[in-house]
């Protein structure tokens, strides 16, 4: 705890004079900011390429009250089991990044759907420790914004025993609670306002996207796995609209190492198109919808073992399938 402590002293990541955290508790973006750099600062001996959950302890007093609100009570085998990784329909046809930004081009000529602040997501993250069994704790979340720069977040425990139901209904307004989901969290966040990324509005041309992504995650030249994260970053802020979906497309296409797989159905039982990048012992799986370009998922699966934690080659790290 100690070098963690003078981890964050050093970098100073919310200063007290900061205009968008002085009105209230830090939001989900920026605890995750913040897990990430904990994660930098820490020995080489973790699982390759995962977001470990620093708050691992607190962490596991929510699994441990999600795990009872779904599975019926303390004494009932928990079901918190990671995700099968997606797989790649056989002799399917890889469509290139190039051939989708065409039809994502047509797709977004009438301007429709149009881009909206907030986001609708389920998310699958592996926790791990030393010594300890991994776990997976599925959520879902809905965070709308509101015409006074207010906004809501809804988080709820999914139940892993029906994966790719969705728990929450939202219909434009406040979203509601169907039958098998546990709020974990219910947070109301006072006005703010930022005009950097990935709180600006993203830009619909390629060009400008592109250095919107870079300036996401402080690079002037994103890697893949960095395009790829600011990608996550940017989608857990905005839907996207056809215009912007489109742009991300063209942007994709120049990522170096980001290979078309072919076709795949996602968690949510949507078709897509996979492209899949592999390096520092993991490989991430974008999920793209075939007609618009818009990205339906992102999975992270490890491709090695890792003993010290539990996991193997093929276990799923994260994932994340965004809707409308």
């Amino acid at each position: 705890m100690t070098d963690e402590l003078d981890l964050l002293r050093r970098a100073n990541p919310v200063p007290g004079d900061a205009p968008r955290f002085g009105d209230g508790p830090l939001d989900h973006r920026a605890e995750r900011g913040l897990e990430r750099l904990l994660e930098e600062g820490r020995p080489a001996r973790r699982a390759p390429g995962s977001r470990l959950l620093w708050g691992l302890a607190a962490t596991g007093i929510v699994v441990a009250t999600a795990a009872t609100a779904l599975l019926g009570g303390p004494s009932t085998q928990p079901a918190l089991a990671a995700p099968r990784p997606l797989a790649v329909r056989a002799h399917s046809t890889p469509v290139p990044l190039a051939q989708l930004a065409e039809l994502a081009d047509a797709a977004a000529a009438g301007g429709a759907p149009r881009l909206r602040k907030g986001t609708h997501v389920q998310t699958w993250s592996l926790g791990m420790a030393d010594g300890k069994p991994p776990v997976t704790l599925p959520e879902e979340r809905v965070v709308r914004w509101r015409a006074d720069d207010s906004h809501t977040e809804l988080v709820v425990a999914t139940d892993p025993r029906r994966p790719g139901r969705p728990v929450l209904t939202d219909t434009g307004g406040e979203p509601g609670l169907v039958a098998d989901g546990h709020v974990l969290s219910r947070t109301t966040y006072p006005p703010s306002w930022s005009d950097a990324p990935p709180e600006a509005a993203p830009p619909h041309t390629p060009a400008a996207l592109r250095a919107y992504l870079a300036e996401a995650v402080r690079t002037g030249s994103p890697s893949t796995p960095e395009l790829l994260r600011a990608v996550d970053e940017l989608l857990d802020r905005w839907t996207l609209g056809a215009r912007e979906s489109a742009a991300l497309v063209r942007v994709l296409a120049d990522a170096k190492g980001l290979r078309p797989a072919g076709q795949v159905t996602d968690r949510l039982g949507r078709p897509g198109q996979a492209y899949v990048y592999e390096g520092g012992g993991s490989r991430r799986m974008l999920i793209l919808d075939a007609r618009t370009g818009a990205v339906l998922g992102l999975e992270t699966t490890f491709t090695r073992d890792d003993p010290a934690y539990g996991v193997q080659a093929g276990d799923v790290m994260e994932y994340s399938a965004w809707m409308r």
